[in-house]
């Protein structure tokens, strides 16, 4: 089998917000903007890598969930604790500076974590948990 990570999703409640903080603060490319039907998705994804993306969705978007799963997934957002991204640099300490110099939301300062890994996390507008780890 041949099979890539194409796209992640992951929601967000403030369209400019998002923009200016995956654009701006992460350098990311602008590779979609749609807005339909009262709902904006825009699709980012880092320089060189056009095959990956990350969807940027409103979480109302799914006709399938009710309206008060909408509200827990509302909620769970404002408290950080819905969505999420991994992603990867060589140098962790230089882009954590880069990322708390453009005003990122740092949950944690670079980590030396007990499972081996060294990373970073912070939040996006919309309260999704990004964690940085250091590719060695």
């Amino acid at each position: 089998m041949d099979i890539t990570i194409h796209q992640a999703f992951l929601p967000h409640d403030d369209p400019a917000a998002s923009l200016a903080f995956y654009r701006d603060t992460l350098g990311f490319e602008v590779r979609g903007d749609v807005e339909y039907g009262g709902l904006h998705w825009i699709t980012v994804g880092p320089a060189g890598q056009p095959g990956t993306s990350i969807v940027l969705t409103p979480p109302a978007a799914d006709p399938g969930i009710t309206d008060d799963e909408r509200r827990t997934v509302t909620e769970m957002m404002a408290k950080g604790t819905y969505a999420g991204i991994n992603l990867a640099t060589k140098d962790l300490d230089a882009t954590f500076e880069q990322l708390q110099a453009g005003d990122a939301d740092v949950v944690q300062e670079p980590t030396d974590q007990p499972w081996g890994v060294r990373d970073c996390a912070f939040r996006d507008p919309a309260g999704n948990m990004i964690r940085i780890f250091e590719v060695r």
